[in-house]
């Protein structure tokens, strides 16, 4: 980002030099900015939280369905005998 700042130099210029692509570059910078209060949108922290909450709630959900699961088996298990 500093390099990007600080250049003259084109972004393309930049992006080849470092070796990655214009719209990476693109991206980081947005999302500088959102860091910095600049503009609207999901800072990296809330990405991150946002990411921890969703595999959490994955997790869940299927440990709900496992339980589920054996709720209705041991139902059965019970009605046999």
């Amino acid at each position: 980002m500093r390099l990007m700042r600080s250049s003259e130099k084109p972004l393309a210029r930049i992006s080849c030099e470092l070796g990655v692509s214009e719209q990476t570059l693109r991206n980081w910078r947005k999302q500088q900015e959102i860091d910095a209060g600049e503009r609207e949108g999901l800072t990296t922290e809330e990405r991150e939280e946002l990411g921890k909450l969703r595999r959490e709630v994955r997790v869940l959900r299927q440990e709900k369905e496992i339980l589920r699961k054996a709720t209705a088996f041991f139902a059965r298990e019970d009605g046999i005998r």
